[in-house]
């Protein structure tokens, strides 16, 4: 047996009562495999009280194993169904699940790409940098000088501070072993090594990735995701030479002097330690420092500056150029700039220290 019920030309709340009453009295009346047709021929306008009383109406009628059937739905009718109306959850498409291969297999197609992207990166601003020696106009004048005292001058406090307590806390450490063999003296040697050759220019580094490379990620991340990237480039201006060259010369000037400036501090640390516990006067301490330390050492902290500071700069510009979607994006850009500059800084660091130090 088949009920029809015919819809007027609008179906709102101030009408859709007596249509949905009269639907179910014929569903309490019908019995199982019997047919109920819905006709919205004539159906203009439909509010959302009425879609949800004709979805309530069709699940009234599978519960009692009842066919319902909707005929002559206008296009824009059915758009307002289905934005209103229930999902199928029976057709959401299932999540796929990665298998340890995939995903491994994904980790390192997206490391072959970071350093694809960072390699052409490098060249790229390595490029700008050379022409822009040569064309000044290519140069927003003040603009390195005004990111030298951002990068540099601002971070002398924390660098300063974590350079003393890093070498205070070596010398300190070691004290107590030398002194018990009459090597108060080789306190200097073992601060002044450790300093000069992996924990200044490492710790200073890891600072600056933290403090100014979080910066410019969120500076360019935030300049994509408002469509500021996409204005330069339609006004004919290249951001590598606008943006980027002025933060890549910065902190190669700046980057350099902050880590000889941690080494003295963290080797004044350690002379601190020697005048107050071990009876080593400042003379003594220093001279044993220049002894040790050979044209190796200086130069190798001074060459691991200046690698720590490009990788600084072109991964956070890197992860901030790549930012997709709102506002939430550019912290996760940030995040991952942090975290993939500190990584890569002490990667670095390792195969330098490799390089240099392999007889």
């Amino acid at each position: 047996m088949e009920h029809r019920v015919k819809l007027p030309s609008s179906v709102t709340s101030k009408n859709v009562n007596s249509y949905y009453n009269n639907l179910t009295e014929i569903i309490k009346k019908s019995s199982s495999q019997e047919k109920i047709k819905i006709d919205f021929n004539e159906v203009s306008f439909i509010d959302s009280a009425g879609v949800i009383a004709v979805n309530d109406v069709r699940e009234r009628a599978e519960k009692k194993n009842i066919l319902i059937e909707i005929s002559n739905v206008k296009p824009t009718i059915q758009k307002t169904l289905e934005l209103f109306g229930k999902t199928d959850v029976s057709q959401l498409t299932k999540p796929k699940v990665t298998t340890y291969f995939e995903q491994a297999g994904n980790t390192f197609y997206n490391m072959i790409l970071f350093v694809r992207d960072f390699i052409l990166l490098l060249a790229d601003s390595s490029y700008w940098c050379v022409v822009g020696i040569f064309k000044p106009r290519l140069r927003r004048k003040g603009e390195t000088i005004k990111q030298s005292i951002a990068i540099g001058v601002n971070a002398l406090p924390i660098v300063g501070l974590i350079a003393f307590l890093i070498g205070f806390i070596l010398a300190l450490q070691s004290a107590n072993q030398l002194r018990q063999f009459g090597a108060n003296i080789y306190v200097a040697d073992l601060v002044a090594v450790a300093m000069v050759g992996e924990m200044g220019p490492l710790m200073t580094a890891i600072l600056i990735a933290g403090r100014s490379g979080s910066a410019i990620a969120a500076e360019i991340a935030t300049m994509k995701v408002t469509e500021e990237i996409d204005a330069l480039k339609a006004m004919g201006i290249d951001f590598i030479p606008y943006l980027v060259v002025p933060k890549l010369t910065s902190i190669i000037i700046t980057l350099p002097m902050l880590t000889i400036l941690a080494n003295f501090i963290g080797i004044l640390g350690g002379a601190i330690i020697g005048l107050t516990y071990l009876d080593i006067g400042l003379i003594p301490f220093f001279n044993e420092v220049i002894s040790v330390l050979r044209y190796k050492e200086v130069s190798t902290s001074l060459i691991k500056s200046v690698v720590f500071a490009v990788i600084i700069v072109l991964t956070a510009v890197h992860f901030g150029i790549k930012t997709k979607g709102g506002p939430e994006s550019v912290g996760r850009s940030t995040t991952a700039s942090v975290v993939a500059s500190i990584f890569l800084v002490i990667f670095a660091d390792a195969m330098l220290s490799l390089l240099f130090y392999f007889d």
